[in-house]
């Protein structure tokens, strides 16, 4: 794996990740610990060790905040709290999501909704909550975490993939209404990226094999290069793109 590329300007700059402490989270907040951001992240569980390997690794701290990203009020509480100690976000990577596999059958409305608020309804408020201070800076990058499965017309969970279908209406109306702000938004549109979890509950040397067949390119792939991605979008290489959506499948679709 070749040494990740350096984007000078994210030195210093104040970067929010949701769900930063495991998984592609965690390659995205390693890789803006990299670049010399000011990285505050969020998620449920603990995450000290990943802290003190971060720390270790770099020398310095990301910021960790134990949040429950579907209470809105205490997400912007996290918000408030990244931007006095780092100053404003200049960065905002909606990555926190649950891909929790369920039968349609057995689907209530309250799970449904409870599925909505784990994977789309964060990403709104937690844009909400950042735009102005972006404005004020003169601009900003956004990056919301989608998904390919429902490209795929992947089946056994259909609230999650309907509210990542819903991650790209979000990313294109908002790249509109904040473009003028020279705020950009785009969508990060990962495959079926090998993290721990996945290994865990879903990788069988089957399914693997069937997914290398269904990829243009014939390699798993790793969390990295998501990060890699979303680094490109966060830096001003990527000053001329938004509304879009970036794809990280190793051409599957």
């Amino acid at each position: 794996m070749t040494k990740i590329a350096t984007f000078h300007d994210l030195k210093d700059k104040s970067v929010f990740i949701t769900g930063g402490g495991s998984g592609i989270g965690a390659a995205i907040t390693d890789g803006f610990m990299e670049q010399g951001a000011k990285v505050t992240f969020v998620q449920r569980s603990p995450a000290d060790e990943f802290v003190a390997e971060m720390t270790a690794k770099y020398g310095f701290s990301p910021l960790f905040i134990k949040c429950d990203i579907t209470d809105v009020p205490a997400l912007q509480a996290a918000m408030d709290q990244a931007s006095a100690a780092h100053g404003p976000i200049g960065v905002l990577v909606n990555n926190a999501a649950r891909d929790d596999r369920h039968d349609w059958r057995s689907v209530t409305p309250e799970y449904w909704d409870e599925r909505q608020n784990n994977n789309l309804r964060h990403m709104f408020f937690a844009i909400q909550a950042v735009a102005d201070g972006m404005i004020a800076a003169g601009g900003g990058s956004i990056i919301n975490m989608g998904s390919n499965s429902w490209w795929e017309a992947g089946g056994g969970f259909p609230a999650y993939t309907t509210a990542k279908a819903a991650v790209h209406g979000l990313t294109r109306t908002m790249a509109r209404d904040l473009g003028d702000h020279r705020i950009r938004v785009n969508t990060v549109v990962p495959g079926w990226i090998m993290t721990e979890r996945q290994k865990e509950l879903w990788v069988t040397p089957e399914a693997l094999a069937k997914q290398i067949d269904r990829q243009c390119l014939p390699d798993a792939i790793d969390p990295v290069y998501v990060a890699r991605m979303v680094l490109f979008l966060a830096s001003d290489d990527a000053a001329a793109c938004s509304a879009q959506n970036f794809m990280v499948e190793g051409g599957s679709i």
